[in-house]
């Protein structure tokens, strides 16, 4: 998007003059963000998310987790403790804490987990633009060997 900005890609393409919001970068990153927020926020109160390191642990040990979310701002140590379900994008690690504080209704949040089913899967997709967006699309995550989102 930086690039199409700046090259005025968007006038080529369009065939003619076009204005382009300077902001536009920051506020589609602000409106996938708070999709995801609002996401997760809806799966928690639809029973299908959990926050807090031993009932995500509890979770991932009875296998009822799909994908493990963790904020990007806490500590390594404790982060490493919990390994993500198997599979493709069952791990997002790019929401901060306070971010991820939002969607579970509390200041912060380090772990969170969600469950199968619809809601899980919107989130993993708006979790995957949101990383696009904010440049954090370099695949693995390191140390995990699962798709980082």
């Amino acid at each position: 998007l930086e690039t199409a900005v700046g090259k005025k890609l968007f006038s080529r393409s369009a065939k003619r003059q076009v204005t382009v919001d300077p902001n536009l970068i920051e506020g589609l990153e602000a409106a996938y963000l708070a999709r995801v927020i609002d996401l997760i926020s809806l799966a928690r109160k639809a029973g299908q998310a959990v926050a807090g390191y031993e009932k995500v642990k509890s979770w991932l040990a009875e296998d009822r987790a799909r994908v493990l979310i963790q904020a990007q701002d806490g500590s390594t140590r404790g982060k490493t403790k919990l390994r993500p379900p198997e599979g493709e994008n069952a791990y997002i690690g790019d929401l901060t804490g306070s971010e991820l504080g939002l969607a579970f209704g509390r200041e912060n949040v380090i772990h969170g987990a969600l469950a199968a089913g619809g809601l899980t899967t919107r989130v993993v997709e708006e979790a995957a633009r949101l990383r696009q967006i904010r440049g954090n699309d370099d695949g693995l995550a390191a140390g995990k060997g699962t798709k980082t989102i």
